[in-house]
């Protein structure tokens, strides 16, 4: 018993291994390549159904020109909008507003389109869970 119970922990601990590295970007980014990291909520709180900005974090190889970014909400969208750049630190970001969103949470995902060789290309998706509230008295 004490036997299988290890060769179990060891399968699931090797599995989470294998599954873990597949979601980390191995490859390098080509020339004009962009690369979305992670969204950023500004304030840290939503009130529903007003409009909210939010930062958007990449890494890219060269100076890309963004031309928008796009989101989608539970299967609705995508709604583009154009985006301002912004540098925090050694982070590079743009950022742009969202429309107001109902009371709850919310799965907003991202991705943004960019010119590479002259054609408009689109990044990876990046997803954050958004919690709209009502407003405080």
């Amino acid at each position: 018993m004490m036997k299988f119970l290890i060769v179990v922990l060891m399968g699931v601990g090797i599995l989470l291994l294998v599954f873990s590295c597949a979601t980390v970007p191995t490859q390098p980014l080509a020339p004009g390549e962009v690369r979305l990291l992670s969204m950023d909520v500004l304030g840290g709180g939503v009130q529903a159904n007003s409009s909210f900005a939010v930062n958007i974090f990449f890494e890219a190889a060269g100076n890309p020109q963004i031309k928008r970014a796009c989101f989608s909400e539970s299967q609705e969208g995508p709604y583009c909008s154009d985006v301002s750049y912004l540098t925090l630190g050694t982070k590079r970001g743009f950022q742009v507003y969202l429309p107001g969103l109902s009371v709850g949470s919310h799965r907003v995902e991202c991705y943004a389109e960019y010119i590479r060789d002259g054609e408009t290309r689109k990044t990876n998706v990046i997803a954050a869970q958004i919690v709209a509230g009502t407003a405080s008295r």
